[in-house]
């Protein structure tokens, strides 16, 4: 079903069918895991996930807080440290259950392909309606409890991301050939939007190259300075170091397009530089690479991921690709989910 008869300007909707879900992971082909599993020469293992308790608080996102974790229940009794023996005598078994409550994107974490839509004509009848990647309507397939174009109208459930939900990011398995570009190695802790002709001096500096149906990785080195603050981060510190992809400059976002890049993940809050160095000066994107990611290329983001570690290494023995693993959670109709990803080298 189509559901578009116009679609924004260097967006590939319809590229992958009508009813595609997962964007550009269409090209992690089994031959592209074939490649990434031919990157494991010693058998070594790197945790790329913060613990879930970082960055700590909520100053970085007001909106997200730090995960809530409380037992199970048996009747009145905290399901914890229980002696099966309050049920029946003679057993010797002691039992350990909980659950947690947490914002899914609050940590380490993937943006579903619904964590980012627009204001757009799909319809091409000069009347904007909000819609995300190929297409996909608000209010249709991704339901929120309102219809803000519509005097807030109530809407009834279900709610959630429908079929842009992260569930169908984590069937794929997300697993494929990391690339890592180490912006740290080059600027330190610098506060520092990189722009085109930067980014692309880097990577012939490092002789990096990145393919189609790569999952790009970008350390900057926030994630040690988060961790040097031990879940006390101070107000807008995600704004006063550390660099990122300057998404104003129309021509990253173009070498975005053409290199084929499946997916994009840095250790910094949002993958590009925020506030938008450029902000447009009438109506636009003030979240310009999120809109040329999600909203129109179908290219999954992934926030705050431990990268330093592995990217030291990598320098080190002259190399910056490896195996990576890195699944969300196969939550039904998420928006995000956080992630324990897994680089083998």
């Amino acid at each position: 079903m189509k559901r578009w008869k116009n679609k924004p300007a260097g967006s590939n909707w319809g590229t992958f069918g009508e009813d595609d879900r997962i964007g550009r992971l269409n090209l992690v082909t089994p031959e592209k895991v074939l490649q990434a599993v031919s990157e494991v020469r010693v058998g070594r293992s790197f945790c790329l996930s913060l613990p879930l308790d970082y960055p700590g608080g909520s100053v970085l996102n007001p909106r997200r807080f730090p995960p809530a974790i409380s037992f199970s229940m048996r009747g009145q009794d905290p399901a914890m440290c229980y002696p099966m023996e309050r049920i029946q005598a003679g057993q010797s078994d002691v039992v350990c259950d909980d659950r947690v409550t947490l914002s899914t994107q609050y940590s380490t974490q993937w943006d579903s392909l619904a964590h980012m839509g627009a204001l757009f004509d799909a319809n091409d009848d000069g009347c904007e309606e909000i819609v995300f990647y190929n297409g996909y309507r608000a209010g249709v397939e991704v339901r929120g409890p309102k219809d803000y174009l519509d005097n807030d109208r109530p809407l009834e459930p279900p709610y959630g991301a429908g079929p842009l939900g992260i569930d169908s990011l984590a069937a794929t398995g997300m697993q494929g050939r990391g690339v890592m570009v180490d912006l740290h190695a080059h600027y330190g802790n610098e506060r520092k939007a990189v722009n085109y002709d930067e980014w692309m001096r880097i990577l012939e500096q490092d002789r990096v190259a990145v393919e189609e149906g790569d999952f790009l990785c970008i350390r900057t080195g926030f994630d040690r300075v988060l961790l040097s603050h031990q879940k006390s981060p101070p107000p807008g510190l995600q704004h006063q170091v550390c660099s990122g992809l300057d998404g104003s400059d129309q021509r990253l976002l173009q070498w975005i397009t053409d290199c084929g890049v499946a997916a994009i993940l840095s250790d910094n809050e949002a993958v590009e530089f925020l506030p938008s160095v450029n902000p447009p000066k009438s109506r636009g994107a003030h979240f310009p690479l999120h809109e040329h990611c999600l909203f129109k290329l179908g290219v999954p983001l992934g926030e705050l991921f431990l990268l330093s570690d592995l990217a030291d290494w990598l320098r080190e023995q002259k190399r910056y690709r490896f195996l990576l693993t890195a699944p969300p959670l196969r939550l039904p109709g998420a928006v995000g989910s956080p992630v324990t990803a897994v680089a083998t080298v």
